[in-house]
Order: C-alpha cells, then sequence, then structure tokens
C-alpha cells in the first residue's frame, strides 16, 4: 500500500480546489488561447505524457496537477500547429505553490517528505523534519507536489 492510499484510507479526501486556469507553460499571448484553440482537436492535450492539460468546453487547454505535474517535456508545444504554444516561449507556469500549514502532516510534526521526495527542482525546504517551505526562486510550478500530498495540503493558486 503506498503511503496516498493509507491516508485516503483514513479519509482524508484527494478532491482539491482549483480557483483558477492555468495554461500550459509554452505560451506569449493569453488570448492566442480563445483565438487558435477553437480550431484545434487539443492536439496538446493528447501528447502530454502527465496527462495533465485538459480541454475545457471553450476548447482551450488547462493544467490539472490531481494525479501529476509538468515535466517540461516540450510535448504540447511541439503538437500545437496554431503557434499558441511555442518552444521559444518556455517558463515557469503562471501559478503559485503554497503549502496549507494547518493540513500539512509535516507542520503537525508528523514526518511525511511526499512532496519533497517527488521535487525535481529541490525546491522545497525542510527546517529539520517538519517544517517544509517552498523555495520560490528554485520553485518552476510544476505541480508534481500537489497529486503527492495525503491530505491535500499543497494548493496551486493562478497568477
Amino acid at each position: 500500500m503506498e503511503r496516498r492510499e493509507l491516508f485516503s484510507s483514513l479519509g482524508f479526501s484527494r478532491k482539491r480546489v482549483q480557483e483558477s486556469i492555468i495554461r500550459p507553460p509554452y505560451f506569449f499571448d493569453r488570448s492566442a488561447f480563445y483565438k487558435e484553440c477553437v480550431n484545434c482537436e487539443g492536439k496538446c492535450a493528447k501528447v502530454c505524457e502527465e496527462q495533465i492539460i485538459s480541454i475545457m468546453e471553450d476548447k482551450t487547454p488547462k493544467l490539472t496537477f490531481e494525479e501529476s505535474g509538468c515535466t517540461y517535456c516540450d510535448e504540447c508545444a511541439l503538437a500545437c500547429d496554431f503557434g499558441v504554444l511555442d518552444l521559444q516561449y518556455k517558463s515557469k507556469i503562471e501559478a503559485k505553490i503554497k503549502i496549507d500549514m494547518l493540513q500539512c502532516l509535516s507542520w503537525q510534526k508528523t514526518m511525511c517528505f511526499s512532496c519533497k521526495d517527488v521535487c525535481l527542482d529541490d525546491s522545497i525546504e525542510f527546517l529539520g523534519l517538519f517544517r517544509p517551505e517552498i523555495l520560490y526562486e528554485k520553485c518552476t510550478n510544476c505541480g508534481l507536489c500537489v497529486g503527492v500530498c495525503p491530505t491535500n495540503a499543497i494548493k496551486v493558486e493562478g497568477l
């Protein structure tokens, strides 16, 4: 049994609330989503290896971090035939990752390193064993830490 399955069996919900629409990290002009994506078949979502891109009713892509995060593999930008997503505009995801201290197991003195273990950028630092903090200067907002948190203490806010 994995750690997150254990906590889920204890009654912790895996539902997440995402306040705003978070776009893939390869765009320059936000309005291009509404102008060009209506002509597309959602190729970016089909090629996403982490399956975090979903196509909304208005045919524009958004990122959801419930199960995984962005590895910046470039596949969505390469698949975009309309120039909305382009490698030349690769940047951090326009979001901010936050840890809710009241929901975080480590902040409640229970050892848990789920978020730190999965962080590819080494941007989560623990003070001692119990107080994780996000180092925003290193964080790419990839969201990999969000889906592995057993108590949903890690939130994503769009900018």
